[in-house]
């Protein structure tokens, strides 16, 4: 059995006529984590909206864990699924924003519960001890009554990543999880990131922190203009990258 958890083939998507993603090609083994850096504008967080659906590709495939996402294959054709399909498939891939997006009008615990309860149909009570859980894990277990304005941008992202390991994904996306955030913050975040993926958690993370990638990242992949230039281990990007556009781009950053 392949231990490819995520799978990318020749995607392409534009907007208009402006062509942001030209037949990106990835693998991501299960249990590894990849960081995915580049300039803006790169084509990096539509890459990632891609992998759950959010945005659509114009060609090409993506599957997780073996499954097509998005779509269904039948007689050689790709046909697309049904919003509630891809609602559930979307369970599995677990994805951090930028911005936090939690709700605002619901409780710390009640955003951790949601999922849960109305896409997975599980118990109530299962699901706020699942919560209660998570949130002890990224030490915030005192803080299951509040919500989301009455915390710091630090701890409303740490909300967010344990409302997204509450439905158990397969897989976890990150955007530029820290760039919302004051400087003093950022650390606290990176910490829990760090503590999944020593703990075996699949991830794909966006990030212009090259500290965080050089400790955590299994694969570093550099893109630029849409595509992949270059993928390897981080001690060969990030210290001996072969392409100009890498080492123009580490020479700005590092």
């Amino acid at each position: 059995m392949s231990d490819v958890m995520v799978e990318v083939r020749g995607v392409h998507k534009s907007f208009g006529a402006l062509e942001v993603l030209r037949g990106v090609d990835l693998e991501v083994r299960a249990g590894e984590v990849t960081v995915i850096l580049g300039p803006s504008g790169s084509g990096k967080s539509t890459l990632l909206r891609t992998v759950n659906h959010l945005e659509k590709v114009d060609r090409g495939w993506i599957s997780v864990d073996g499954d097509l996402i998005g779509y269904r294959s039948s007689r050689g054709k790709l046909h697309e699924l049904k919003e509630k399909e891809v609602l559930r498939q979307r369970t599995r891939i677990g994805f951090v924003f930028q911005n936090f997006n939690l709700f605002p009008h619901l409780t710390v615990l009640d955003n951790l519960v949601e999922a849960p309860v109305s896409v997975l149909r599980r118990p109530r009570r299962e699901a706020e001890a699942t919560a209660r859980r998570l949130l002890e894990r990224v030490g915030l277990s005192d803080k299951a009554g509040a919500y989301p304005l009455q915390l710091s941008g630090g701890q409303q992202q740490r909300v967010a990543i344990a409302r997204a390991l509450a439905v158990e994904p397969k897989v976890l996306l990150f955007d530029e999880p820290t760039s919302a955030l004051d400087p003093e913050l950022v650390g606290e975040v990176l910490d829990v990131i760090k503590d999944l993926a020593r703990a075996g958690t699949t991830m794909i993370v966006v990030t212009h922190e090259i500290g965080f990638a050089r400790e955590v990242a299994d694969t570093v992949v550099f893109m630029d203009g849409g595509a992949v230039v270059e993928q390897g281990p981080p001690a060969a990007v990030l210290d001996d990258p072969q392409h100009a556009r890498t080492r123009a781009f580490l020479a700005k950053v590092l």
